[in-house]
């Protein structure tokens, strides 16, 4: 029951993140969206950092479920990278909402330290995880495959950006990012 009504309050203020940014998001309306009190929202999270830090962290394993289940890649490591890339940017609203959620946290995480140190964590466990694709694509040596995933990374993360604001639809964006993904990776490597 416990773990439910955690998982509500932090679905709640994923989507009241999305819908308002983090600077709009009130506690009080994340009540409201989860169906519950305020004095449960603390008992779960003890402060409003500690909400947008565990939402960050909810957003991020239910984005790598979602994109575990959508990578096949043919089996192959490069193809699991590219689809794995691919997933963050798709025609699909929770996709969006949660690219919304994950691109605010980074913007406010510049003012709000604690924020920062989460955001770290959690791009780092993703950099780590593309890395490791790359090094099963390539055979390259480990501070080389971290470089490859840090510019992918940030690839994926400059054109979300890009997505988001509408300046690119969604054909154009997944395009550049395979463009990028060649060129750093080219597939015949």
């Amino acid at each position: 029951m416990a773990n439910d009504t955690r998982q509500r309050i932090l679905e709640a203020c994923s989507i009241c993140i999305a819908r308002d940014g983090v600077r709009g998001m009130r506690v009080q309306d994340v009540c409201k969206q989860a169906g519950v009190s305020t004095g449960l929202v603390y008992y779960h999270f003890t402060d409003r950092d500690g909400l947008l830090a565990a939402t960050l962290e909810y957003v991020n394993a239910d984005s790598l479920a979602q994109r575990g289940e959508q990578a096949d890649g043919g089996g192959r490591p490069r193809g699991l990278l590219r689809d794995l890339l691919l997933a963050e940017i798709q025609d699909d609203e929770s996709v969006r909402a949660k690219s919304i959620v994950w691109n605010e946290i980074r913007a406010i995480a510049v003012f709000e330290p604690p924020l920062a140190g989460h955001l770290s964590t959690s791009t780092a466990a993703w950099q780590s995880h593309v890395a490791e694709l790359v090094k099963l694509h390539t055979g390259a040596g480990t501070g080389q495959c971290r470089d490859t995933a840090l510019l992918l990374t940030a690839l994926v993360e400059g054109i979300s950006g890009r997505w988001l604001s509408n300046q690119l639809d969604t054909a154009a964006a997944r395009a550049a990012l395979e463009r990028g993904l060649e060129a750093l990776l080219p597939a015949t490597a």
